[in-house]
């Protein structure tokens, strides 16, 4: 039987009533047989996160504190979820050695890995569910990736196809043979290993917002989900500040080709957004965008001298003066006399004067200028290389809402169109973008059928 690797964050099984919501959504599909479960959530706004009470009471501990009624919270909260759901998964006595461990001291990567356990421990009884310790089967690198034996360690280990099995997301074990937690990605990334593991025809992952969204929404007024993106453009949005997965939570799924799914735990109905090696022929073929990301706070160095095409070396004695000074090179569009250096502005600060000092005595440049306060937009889109007009809509929209293009730039692999543009126009010029490309929104291919 083709498998499915669910993973449901911290607002998913914030509560009981939420973990119900859980067993509904695994019960409607039998192949979802591998759940990974993050820590509860909060509940309200005001709520203190079960982690950072745990880390609390580690601190307390070590001063040495009493830090009993910090733990109380914790352990009325599990308690309360295990009640509720009328099961008996041994929390109590958990929780009592818990306090103990802290009493004598233990890792901050420990402390930090239970509530996911204990989560994992109560849901893994109320779905009738094996719990797998990823202790024993996921191994972490000392750089944080994933060491290449953990997947062939966790098939085995999650190898009954008619089983249920939940796993506490976050953690594994590292290279001293101690507990270890992802330090990017988190729980995410545990889901995509035990997709991986399992050869899942997908990796869903369940949180509290239906899919990824087409453009900030503190930017454009309810921007629409993405239905269907593929992971290179993830990579680009992800790029200019589009809030999407950690690379690193994508990249176990990414590598061998499985879709993710990103999907409402409390709208389950709702299409989401699936994000895919590759577009079906029908989405490459059309004209539609993935999305639209930008932000502010760069800087371009631009350098201009006749008959620069012509000094071998330039542009690598250029880029040298920069790697120099520890500065990160964003974009370098240019022209036959010409050469822009895009930045990141906080990389300049306290050092700029002296960069283009620099730069006038190696390069003896005709002019050297500074462009402080630019803001980049990136307009998103794999089947951009062959569709006619996509360029004319961005200009057009830009245009008519009196935007001023102060810089333009499209790699060679044309999935992207960048615009650079005054800080003060930006979120005009992402409302106007967006509002050209809506209509033509993107269609996802369809989920694969229950069987």
């Amino acid at each position: 039987m083709s498998r499915i690797a669910a993973k449901f964050g911290g607002t998913s099984v914030a509560s009981s009533a939420q973990i119900r919501k859980v067993k509904d959504i695994v019960d409607a599909d039998p192949r979802r047989r591998v759940v990974v479960v993050s820590a509860p959530g909060k509940r309200e706004a005001k709520e203190a996160k079960i982690t950072d009470l745990l880390y609390l009471c580690q601190e307390l501990a070590a001063a040495p504190a009493d830090f009993s009624s910090t733990f109380q919270m914790v352990r009325e909260r599990f308690l309360g979820i295990e009640s509720e759901l009328a099961v008996d998964a041994g929390i109590a006595v958990e929780l009592d050695a818990l306090y103990e461990e802290l009493k004598q001291g233990v890792s901050r990567d420990f402390v930090a890995s239970r509530g996911e356990y204990l989560n994992a421990k109560i849901i893994a009884k109320f779905l009738d569910a094996e719990f797998v310790d990823p202790c024993e089967n996921i191994f972490i690198l000392g750089d944080g990736l994933v060491e290449a034996s953990t997947y062939e360690k966790l098939r085995q280990r999650l190898g009954v196809e008619s089983q249920r099995y939940v796993i506490p997301g976050f953690y594994g074990r590292g290279p001293d043979g101690e507990l270890k937690t992802f330090s990017r990605g988190g729980s995410d990334i545990s889901g995509a290993i035990a997709a991986r593991a399992i050869d899942a025809i997908c990796y869903e992952n369940w949180t509290d917002v239906s899919g990824l969204l087409m453009a900030d929404p503190r930017i454009v007024q309810d921007p629409k989900p993405m239905l269907e993106v593929t992971y290179r453009e993830l990579r680009e949005l992800s790029y200019l500040g589009a809030s999407v997965l950690h690379d690193e939570a994508t990249l176990p799924v990414r590598e061998v080709g499985i879709p993710i799914h990103i999907k409402n735990t409390n709208a389950p109905e709702h299409r989401g957004t699936r994000i895919v090696s590759k577009l079906g022929e029908e989405a490459e073929a059309d004209s539609a965008i993935a999305g639209i990301a930008g932000k502010k706070q760069f800087a371009m160095v631009c350098i201009e001298k006749t008959l620069m095409n012509k000094q071998v070396g330039f542009t690598h004695r250029l880029l040298e003066l920069f790697r120099d000074r520890g500065i990160s090179i964003e974009h370098v569009p240019s022209s036959i006399d010409g050469i822009n250096v895009i930045v990141d502005q906080e990389h300049l600060k306290g050092q700029a004067d002296d960069l283009m000092e620099e730069i006038r005595l190696s390069l003896k440049p005709d002019k050297v200028t500074l462009v402080s306060d630019l803001a980049l937009i990136a307009i998103v889109g794999e089947g951009m290389n062959h569709s006619i007009g996509i360029s004319a809509k961005v200009f057009t929209a830009l245009a008519e809402a009196q935007v001023n293009v102060r810089l333009i730039n499209q790699g060679a692999s044309e999935v992207n169109i960048i615009v650079g543009v005054s800080p003060a126009d930006f979120e005009k010029a992402v409302n106007a973008l967006y509002s050209a490309f809506i209509p033509t929104q993107r269609q996802a291919i369809p989920s694969p059928p229950l069987g």
